[in-house]
């Protein structure tokens, strides 16, 4: 195996492993952007891992009155699940719940191309026999009264294979550089279309191991990654400088996408260098056995050796 090391910092000869997901792209207009991202935040909440919350979700970007649908600042949305029956019914839930509830919010499909599933086809009938619709250039729109004027939402959204579980771990001497480069690289990767980094802030600092000593958990703490446990378990992948590892998680639409980003994110860390305290960057794997894309970090760095 020869040695990546770039600006001080060593990247291991490994991949992460991501899976086929199916992946939706909704759009959120307001009557400003302040309404349209509380309505955005609301929808995508509690939504980090399909371990528990049933999607992974979050903000792709901000959207001006020329890019959206009815003229008004606006915010898109990627959500991502296992299976299309549990994303159309995240769907519904999170934009009945959080969107329609929202001051001077409407939403549409962000996605054109794939299996049509309801977005405001289910949600009409909040309007008691008082909502109406309009067909425009083909396409359905539902209005529903409500105490501000009327919620608008198109009928249906497209969902589309999308690719989720992408991953970098960042190995630090301490938080503040683990930090520092963690909210650099998912800088870095927000730039970029098509992808999101679902847990807080797009950092998580709790990643997980397939399994459990407990049978009734399937996932748990990745002990080999832990600072406090070296010495105390079998196999650890730190050293004793490192005192810190962050993980960043990345859901995309396609495979590039998702290589795009994380190669985005690695060149943002490689930036700050040993010098900020980063002194290696790894990758989360299932040893290639469970799922189809293998992101091998070499590869995406386009090296192989220094």
């Amino acid at each position: 195996m020869t040695a990546l090391v770039l600006n001080g910092v060593t990247i291991d000869d490994s991949f992460a492993e991501a899976f086929t997901m199916k992946a939706t792209r909704i759009i959120v207009t307001a009557h400003n952007l302040t309404w349209a991202r509380h309505a955005a935040v609301a929808a995508t909440g509690f939504a980090t891992s399909v371990i528990a919350c049933g999607c992974e979700a979050g903000i792709e970007r901000e959207l001006s009155e020329r890019e959206t649908p009815d003229g008004r600042p606006g915010i898109s949305l990627l959500l991502f699940a296992m299976s299309g029956k549990e994303l159309t019914k995240q769907i519904e839930r999170r934009v009945g719940q959080c969107v329609l509830t929202c001051p001077t919010t409407a939403v549409f499909a962000g996605i054109t191309q794939g299996e049509s599933v309801a977005l405001g086809k289910n949600l009409r009938f909040f309007g008691d026999g008082w909502q109406t619709s309009k067909v425009i250039n083909g396409v359905r729109y539902w209005r529903i009264p409500v105490m501000d004027g009327e919620f608008v939402a198109q009928e249906t959204t497209a969902i589309t294979k999308g690719v989720g579980g992408g991953n970098l771990l960042l190995l630090a001497t301490d938080v503040d550089a683990a930090l520092a480069a963690a909210e650099a690289a998912v800088a870095a990767m927000k730039r970029l279309p098509n992808v999101i980094m679902p847990f807080p802030g797009g950092v998580v600092r709790a990643g997980s191991k397939v399994g459990s000593k407990y049978p009734a958990l399937g996932a748990s703490t990745n002990d080999a990654f832990c600072p406090s446990l070296v010495g105390l378990v079998a196999k650890t992948e730190l050293t004793p400088l490192t005192r810190c590892v962050m993980e960043i998680v990345i859901d995309g639409l396609t495979e590039k996408d998702v290589g795009d980003a994380m190669r985005a994110g690695m060149d943002a860390c490689v930036a700050i260098g040993a010098a900020g305290g980063l002194l290696r960057i790894s990758a989360g794997n299932y040893g290639g056995r469970l799922g189809p894309f293998h992101f091998r970090l070499h590869t995406l760095m386009g090296r192989s050796g220094t």
